[in-house]
């Protein structure tokens, strides 16, 4: 199959780009692994050689059986007859979007976003588990990531990240931030100001260390999460999560491997409980449910089903137009 995939990023995901990219990076290499040919329309260019069976490309070539499109905004349709999906990273109300604007060539990244927007496609992300070293040992920290500014940490619960530290003693180690040093200074000073250790935005084999190490990861997010790829990348790395009940949560965090919590309370009986959680199972929840190889098969079979369904772009009347896209 000729897949023409598009992400608003520049290659490597991981250094320029959201989490989203990050898995748009995955997906162009798992497809390519299951032997297909992957035409990688990449906005802001490649730092760096693409994967084996990926080509970079400007825009369609002709020839390709699906279009999986990234890039552009959500109420863009495409002009080309091929058929095409687009992943949701989100929920549509928190990029400004009603839920009912949602359309059938959406596939949204849990099963639970999918039933809040009343559909029912959905692939859950991937991620690669020889990125992340995986060990039984874990020291006395407790650990938060966020991609981000500071209101948006709040959002993701940084303060009940510090609150559950402090009730529990356990130290709280912060990673990530905007990369905005202004910003990553109030970082350091409202985590010092809350006993907790600010380290900053890590990636490959720092980002690896940290998130193995930890006790826990907290991830008590207050929005509406489509999926929060922290939680999985824990997972992986043999490490619990304790997280909200907010968005997909519940269905991203195995008993197994964690806790979701309602209320403060839950939160204090989770890290009374974590001695119940083995490292080895949360390991091995990742490896079945999120790899990068199993999303891709996944996103196969909706292209194939878009393929099959006959389905063409539905062209709405245009407000703004682009040679390859119109915009309802």
């Amino acid at each position: 199959m000729r897949v023409y995939l598009s992400s608003p990023h520049r290659y490597p995901g991981w250094r320029f780009g959201l989490a989203s990219s990050g898995v748009h990076d995955r997906l162009a290499r798992g497809l390519a692994e299951l032997g297909h040919e992957v035409r990688y329309h990449l906005i802001n260019g490649s730092e760096t050689k693409l994967p084996d069976g990926v080509a970079l490309v400007e825009g369609l070539r002709g020839g390709e059986d699906v279009l999986h499109i990234n890039h552009t905004p959500i109420k863009a349709v495409p002009l080309s007859k091929v058929p095409w999906v687009r992943s949701v990273h989100s929920d549509l109300l928190d990029i400004g979007v009603p839920r009912d604007a949602v359309r059938p060539n959406f596939i949204f990244v849990s099963q639970t976003m999918a039933r809040l927007h009343k559909s029912r496609r959905f692939v859950r992300n991937g991620i690669d588990p020889e990125e992340f070293i995986y060990s039984e040992t874990k020291n006395p920290y407790f650990l938060f990531v966020i991609s981000g500014g500071l209101q948006k940490a709040l959002r993701k619960g940084l303060d009940t990240a510090f609150w559950v530290a402090k009730q529990t003693g356990m130290k709280l180690v912060v990673a990530g931030g905007s990369g905005y040093q202004p910003e990553m200074a109030q970082y350091g000073d409202l985590c010092r100001a809350h006993g907790a250790q600010f380290i900053g935005i890590v990636n490959g084999q720092r980002k690896a260390e940290v998130f193995t190490a930890a006790r826990a990861l907290l991830f008590p997010t207050k929005m509406s999460e489509a999926f929060g790829l922290p939680v999985v990348e824990a997972m992986v790395s043999g490490t619990p999560v304790i997280a909200s009940d907010r968005g997909a949560m519940r269905e991203l965090v195995d008993p197994a491997a964690g806790f979701v919590c309602a209320s403060e309370s839950d939160y204090l009986n989770a890290v009374q409980n974590l001695s119940r959680i083995e490292p080895a199972d949360c390991r091995r929840l990742a490896l079945e449910r999120f790899h990068y190889l199993d999303m891709a098969r996944r996103y196969l079979r909706e292209y194939e089903r878009e393929i099959g369904s006959g389905s063409r772009s539905q062209l709405p009347q245009a407000r703004a137009m682009t040679s390859d896209f119109i915009f309802s």
